[in-house]
């Protein structure tokens, strides 16, 4: 059931949610704290540092079950009533995984939105599509499409500029969120001198990498700086290459883009 709809369908699901998920928190402007997010949806942010996964989404029930799973008190330990919904944060220091593991489980959260949008029984959704729900809701929700679209025009999707608006969210999906759009290009992410991903949303699987792009990227990986390069053919007009270096003290990344000919 779930193979036969669209992913068109899917991504207007998700947009939808996020976009009414948004208006009822009153985030009007990025960049979007997922924390201050959750507190205006109603739910209780809280850390556990024994917890075995990044995050979890819970609902205090006072039943041992409950604490077994989650970490969370029970409700009468708590002074909250039973049913708040809960978002337990596991030992975390990156600021941005820190701000997508809530965004993930505001996803969780909201994930039976999405599946009444397409006439889905969220009860019968396999578990395995509820995580997927849940990180595209996350990174909609700390990249929202109006604002993200409207940013990336006017920056003409530099990624440093991206970063500076929507600070809560990482380098990587920034970069991710770029497919979302209806530019046609190409994502390479190199982690220490490998490819990591290659993605497009040409609709058509992606060719491997070509020398001008390895000469970008490998410009960018060398200098730590931004580095520029261009594709010429005679069948089509000029590709421009982009690549931005996402380098700390003992790890380089470089995420390098590449703009398809509208018309291939």
């Amino acid at each position: 059931m779930l193979a036969d709809i669209p992913y068109e369908e899917w991504a207007d699901a998700f947009e939808a949610t996020a976009e009414e998920l948004l208006w009822e928190a009153g985030i009007a402007d990025p960049p979007v704290d997922a924390f201050l997010f959750a507190m205006r949806l109603g739910l209780l942010v809280t850390e556990n540092d024994a917890l075995p996964v990044r995050a979890q989404f819970a609902r205090l029930a006072g039943e041992p079950t409950s604490v077994a799973q989650s970490g969370v008190a029970q409700a009468g330990e708590t002074g909250l009533p039973r049913g708040t919904s809960v978002i337990v944060l596991g030992e975390e220091e990156r600021f941005e995984r820190r701000q997508f593991a809530v965004a993930h489980e505001l996803g969780e959260f909201s994930a039976a939105r999405v599946f009444n949008r397409l006439g889905i029984e969220p009860h019968h959704a396999p578990i395995g599509s509820r995580e997927q729900v849940a990180n595209a809701i996350a990174g909609r929700l700390l990249l929202p499409w109006r604002w993200f679209r409207e940013q990336g025009l006017a920056c003409d999707w530099d990624l440093r500029e991206l970063k500076k608006v929507f600070t809560t969210a990482s380098h990587e999906l920034i970069a991710r969120r770029m497919l979302d759009m209806p530019d046609r290009i190409v994502l390479t992410l190199f982690d220490q001198g490998h490819v990591t991903w290659r993605r497009s949303n040409t609709g058509t699987r992606s060719q491997p990498i070509c020398d001008q792009e390895l000469q970008c990227w490998r410009e960018c990986h060398d200098l730590g700086l931004a580095t520029y390069g261009e594709i010429v053919g005679e069948e089509f007009s000029t590709i421009p290459l982009r690549c931005w270096p996402v380098h700390e003290p003992e790890w380089k990344r470089e995420i390098l883009r590449m703009d398809m000919p509208i018309w291939e």
